[in-house]
């Protein structure tokens, strides 16, 4: 391979950008259960409509028309519900650490004999370390500590989640050329 080849690959290498999750918390549980229902209703339109023969009958053709009308209607419904839901839910998003800056951070914050004896693998404060450095919104580790204490423990293991599960999420594929 040629050093010119090398150096295209590489600068395309450089430029990969760092994985991101987003994380999402909708402050009204009405409206996000009405956007669910409402984007479960637009998929299952779809679904059906998709699933009925283009070239039939007259009752095909019946059915085929309600279903179009059917779907277009879901996805009317679905927008509404999509705006609403976006009006009251915040964003978060984080992104994936260097592999050298996430070692220093559980070496930074290593597990207790407590949290090893608990079964835990990190100790409690390497959690919001880790979400205030993955954050891309500049969350402070205060905030991160904080939340992870006074959310509700699911809502506290999303945020967890989505500032972890980054961190490994894979971009490479290994195969036979």
């Amino acid at each position: 391979m040629s050093s010119s080849t090398w150096d295209a690959l590489e600068k395309r290498l450089n430029a990969v950008k760092k994985p991101v999750n987003v994380f999402r918390l909708c402050d009204d549980p009405e409206i996000r259960s009405r956007y669910l229902a409402a984007r479960r209703e637009s998929e299952q339109a779809d679904a059906y409509l998709a699933g009925l023969p283009k070239d039939a009958g007259a009752d095909t053709a019946i059915a085929r028309v309600q279903a179009e009308q059917q779907a277009k209607d879901a996805r009317t419904a679905l927008t509404a519900a999509q705006k609403a839901y976006d009006a009251h839910t915040v964003m978060l998003r984080f992104q994936a650490l260097e592999r050298q800056a996430l070692e220093e951070l559980l070496a930074k914050h290593p597990p207790s004999e407590q949290d090893e004896e608990n079964g835990s693998e990190f100790a409690e404060d390497f959690m919001p370390a880790l979400i205030a450095a993955a954050s891309l919104d500049g969350m402070p580790e205060e905030a991160a500590a904080r939340f992870m204490r006074t959310w509700t423990p699911s809502d506290a293991r999303s945020l967890w989640q989505a500032a972890w599960s980054v961190q490994h999420t894979q971009r490479t594929d290994l195969g036979k050329d």
